[in-house]
């Protein structure tokens, strides 16, 4: 039996060789290899015969082959991620093997990239908005803590400043410089078609830090309303398309990268060193006949060298992606470990992604899932001990053993009946703030999508898409400290825990139409569809306990819960049309719904109209060897704002408060909390910006030198603010209101520019530039147009209620409110206390207060370089503000005799080294002398890394050295002159980090 089963099983094998050969006899194969621009071989690129399901994947060394390929002459084409596909005519004769080989380019450079569009994509060359996208291998090098800063410096009319040098601060993005002045400013963010939450999580210092930056493949950024009025709500502001990356064709795929570095601080706030205080006070009492120096210790204390230190963080990333079973899927994990500068300060963040795209019915239906995971294990460096440092007495050790506050030096005395008593005004030992205080959170969020795109087999132009994402965060955070610590002493110690939770999501269903009408040379693009979003947060209020656990008196919440919820609802529309490839026209509407609203104003409206023309298309420049790129873009649209944050939810509503326990009234023996009427204003509606956009998109000499220029205008009306009212009016003395409008307008010019490129050299460079100018220019509440109207903004340290800005009528948004400083004429020293009568009464006033400079830079800059020789590649980043202006609190509030010479007691502080430039005894806090230039310049990155290419059976392998914070160049006083919102205080130093990077690929 078994002979007989061996004997049928050879004659089965030498059967189907025989019929092998004569299929491949009648057939024949098509083989080649695959290289990238620097002509080095590219794994897991797709090869394929249009029109047919035949195709193959290229291996680990760029090759392929497609086998029993009939005789006839076919299309091939080549696509990978992130280059333009390829395709080129091929014929096949029966039992022989055809050689085709390709040489891909990066879509950065083709005309034909896809871009992201707001429910689709389009074309480079077909694009009618005002579009910018910066692709995974554009991004910043070096450590990255939050994903907007991969695009610092690299979008024209984008400003992204982040929020200190805290591990995973986060980021200030802005957009043409926003369009309001009281509500969000921040652009909508959308991950992979889901708009996601960018309010605040409870124990993360920025929502966005829980976002793992390896995963981006990509970042797109819509300017004008032609690009994201599609978008309605939120979208005056811009709008930021994020693209994570997808599996690829062919075999598995693994890299793993690990970044390490080591963070510096680049420099500290100027005070006055020990022995210059013992100077001073000296001298001081010798004028003064006082004996001061009695409190003069006899240390040298640096106490901003006692609170920094060298920040060590660790970057990893692994992920695998490829196809099985015709499944491509791509899955990754990440770990950050990033200490603080500040001691005591430590992000540890893992992240976990997932993506599966597989398609079925010969791809008439695609599905995506895409899901991402973040935990976030944090503990805060108590940032109080910033400022301390700067004031507290170098004359001091930051140990003393007699000491009853954990070993610390601090101010206090001892009574005879041995009771200790602790100055209150004095500041605490910056030391003792830091180890003192246990601050630690726990932080969790999900995000992400499934959508299935089919297309109608009965009707192949049309498709239906489907999106249902979410966007869900949790953190929990406790702080401790201990009943010995002198920062809580009057309270015997501190407990008190926080928790939250966002419940965000998002459904979306949409149709689409795109046909050729080819014997008219045209084409329609339709979209139509509705949207769903909910927002709900979850706040769990604590109360306080000391150390022991006792309730601390007045801290019991008056209520457990806090549950602000707000759901929109939007219906849209698109058509594009294109005639002759060089005509392109589009409009969108979009009307959305908004709970924030009573029900006759809760519905917005927002459309928009593009015209583009592709000059260069036309005959009389077909041909040109010099022009090869030119295009026109015109577009006029309106956008929504409505995000006045969760504190001004459902103000059109009149609502009532509970009072704090501070604030009970008492009926006999019993305390009760009262019920107060809160402010509201039923006539509350969308602040609406409606912006033009004229742009030009050129290339030249074969998109060797390319770019684009943008002017634009924006006028938002309807402004959204709280604004201060007569009393009586309302139920209290302000409220949220349309208070009238704002312009921006400005120009934007991009410029790319490959300047050497041979066989060894690769030399590419970008500059890019905008202006930006904004004023408000009107101020109407209640319908009474009054432009002596101001609010005052911008609150300082050092003087209770004092405020350095105003929102004013004909002025820019924070403009700087004070007064006029006299100098001495022959020191050229500010005098104290002198300022100039503007108005010429007499006197000087607050009727003398002018609106003087701006926080916002008229200009900004990028300018970015990669030179590549060989496997060498050399890169840097610049960039630049110029206009901006910033009040230096630091200096205002402790650069003054009355701080360093303590009038609050038996003791002395450290000042500022601005006192020796002022001679100021006391704070003269509403002065422009404090008003500084903080124009600059930065070298944010410079980085030489090489790529071995392929060192062992296929494993790549490139090493990099980069060098953030490189350098700056300004005439700022103060510690950054790049600190959003216009006011220096207490800021967290960005450190110089220094970083080597290994990636590996097999």
């Amino acid at each position: 039996m078994k002979q007989n089963y061996l004997k049928k099983y050879m004659l089965v094998c030498v059967a189907l060789v025989l019929s092998s050969i004569a299929a491949y006899a009648q057939t024949g194969a098509i083989t080649g290899t695959v290289l990238d621009e620097k002509g080095e071989t590219l794994p897991g690129v797709s090869v394929s015969i249009t029109g047919t399901t035949q195709g193959a994947t290229t291996s680990i060394d760029g090759v392929y082959r497609i086998n029993n390929v009939k005789p006839g002459t076919y299309t091939v084409s080549a696509q990978f991620v992130g280059y333009s596909a390829l395709k080129k005519s091929v014929t096949v004769t029966a039992g022989a093997a055809v050689t085709e080989n390709f040489q891909l380019t990066p879509e950065s450079k083709s005309l034909n990239e896809v871009v992201v569009i707001g429910y689709g994509t389009s074309t480079r060359k077909e694009a009618t908005g005002a579009i910018s996208t910066v692709s995974s291998k554009d991004f910043q090098k070096g450590t990255t803590t939050t994903p907007a800063e991969l695009i610092q410096g690299k979008v024209a009319g984008v400003a992204v400043t982040t929020n200190g040098g805290q591990p995973g601060s986060g980021a200030t993005i802005r957009i043409r410089q926003g369009a309001s002045i009281n509500a969000s400013n921040d652009p909508l963010i959308v991950i992979d078609g889901v708009p996601v939450s960018n309010s605040g999580i409870s124990g993360a210092s920025n929502p966005l830090a829980l976002i793992n930056p390896d995963d981006i493949e990509s970042f797109t950024v819509l300017k004008d309303a032609a690009s994201t009025a599609i978008y309605g709500s939120r979208a005056s502001n811009g709008v930021i398309i994020i693209t994570t990356k997808k599996g690829t064709s062919g075999a598995p795929q693994f890299t793993f990268s690990t970044k390490n570095s080591i963070g510096t601080i680049r420099n500290k706030v100027d005070v006055l060193s020990a022995d210059e205080i013992r100077n001073y006070v000296k001298a001081y009492d010798a004028a003064n006949g006082t004996n001061r120096s009695s409190y003069l210790g006899t240390a040298n204390t640096d106490w901003q060298d006692e609170i920094y230190r060298s920040a060590f963080t660790s970057d990893n990333n692994f992920s695998v992606s490829g196809t099985t079973k015709k499944v491509p899927y791509r899955i990754s994990v990440g770990y950050l470990d990033a200490n603080g500068l500040v001691k005591t300060d430590n992000l540890k963040r893992t992240t976990a992604a997932i993506r599966l795209s597989p398609k079925f019915f010969n791809d008439a239906l695609k599905l995506d899932f895409n899901l991402n995971g973040t935990y976030a294990k944090s503990r805060f460096g108590n940032q109080d001990a910033i400022g301390a440092a700067v004031i507290f007495d170098p004359t001091q050790p930051v140990y003393n053993a007699a000491s009853p506050f954990n070993g610390y030096t601090e101010w206090y005395t001892t009574g005879s009946n041995g009771v200790i008593n602790l100055n209150p005004n004095a500041p605490r030992n910056p030391v003792a703030l830091l180890n003192d205080k246990q601050d630690g959170a726990d932080t969790y969020r999900s995000f992400g999508n499934f959508t299935a795109d089919y297309r109608f087999p009965f009707l192949k132009a049309l498709r239906a898409n489907l999106n249902l994402g979410y966007d869900l965060s949790k953190g929990a955070g406790s702080v401790f400290v201990p009943a010995t610590a002198a920062q809580s002493y009057s309270t015997a110690g501190s407990s008190y825990q926080s928790h939250q939770k966002n419940y965000n999501t998002t459904g979306e269903f949409y149709l689409n139409y795109t046909s050729d009408i080819k014997s008219i040379k045209s084409n329609i693009n339709a979209t139509a569809g509705y949207g769903y979003y909910d927002f709900r947060t979850v706040n769990r209020n604590y109360p306080r306990y000391s150390a022991a656990g006792a309730l601390i008196d007045g801290s019991m919440p008056v209520f457990a819960y806090d549950i602000p919820r707000n759901t929109l609802e939007s219906y849209y529309g698109r058509l594009i049309y294109t005639f002759n490839t060089k005509y392109i026209f589009a409009g969108s509407i979009r009307t959305d719904g908004v709970s924030r609203f009573s029900p006759d104003k809760r519905w917005g409206v927002f459309p928009s109209a593009a015209f583009t023309w592709r000059i260069s298309d036309e005959n009389f420049l077909k041909e040109s060897k010099t022009v090869s790129d030119l295009k026109l873009r015109v577009s006029y649209g309106v956008t929504g704002q409505q995000d006045l944050g969760n504190d001004y939810l459902y103000r059109y509503l009149p609502t009532y408060y509970l009072s704090n326990n501070d604030s009970q009234y008492q009926f006999g023996n019993q305390f009760y909390n009262m019920y107060t009427p809160n402010f509201f204003d039923n006539s509350l509606k969308w602040e609406t910006t409606q912006t033009t956009n004229v742009g030009f998109d050129f290339g030249f000499f074969n998109q060797r030198i390319s770019g684009s220029i943008d002017a634009y205008y924006k006028n938002t009306k309807d402004l959204l603010s709280y604004v201060l009212i007569p009393a009586g009016t309302n139920f209290t003395n302000g409220l949220v209101t349309n208070v009238g409008n704002m312009v921006n307008r400005g120009i934007e010019l991009n410029l790319n520019a490959v300047a050497v490129k041979t066989k060894d050299i690769n030399w590419t460079v970008n500059y890019n530039i905008a202006y930006n100018y904004n004023r408000i220019t009107n101020l109407a509440v209640n319908g009474n147009n009054n432009s002596s109207v101001g609010n005052l903004v911008g609150g300082i340290a050092g003087g209770t209620g004092t405020t350095v800005q105003i929102q004013s009528v004909g002025y820019s948004p924070n403009a700087f409110y004070v007064y006029q400083q006299v100098y001495d004429s022959k020191t050229g020293k500010p005098l104290q206390g002198v300022f100039v009568d503007r108005n010429g009464d007499g006197e000087v006033n607050s009727s003398d207060l002018y609106q003087y400079k701006s926080p916002f830079p008229k200009f900004i800059m990028g300018f970015n370089t990669a030179f590549n020789y060989k496997k060498w590649t050399l890169s840097t980043l610049l960039r630049a503000n110029i206009g901006n202006y910033l009040y230096n609190n630091v200096a205002s509030n402790l650069g003054t005799q009355n701080v360093l010479i303590s009038t609050a007691g038996n003791f002395n502080n450290n000042a500022n080294r601005d006192i020796l430039n002022t001679g100021f005894t006391n704070s003269t806090y509403l002065s422009d002398y404090y008003v500084q230039n903080a124009s600059f310049l930065r070298m944010d990155n410079a980085g030489l890394a090489y790529d071995f290419g392929k060192v062992y059976k296929g494993l790549r392998l490139n090493i990099g050295a980069n060098v953030q914070n490189v350098f700056v160049i300004t005439k700022y006083k103060g510690l950054d002159p790049e600190i959003s919102g216009g006011i220096d205080n207490r800021f967290y130093p960005r450190p110089r980090t220094y970083t080597l990077s290994l990636n590996l690929g097999f």
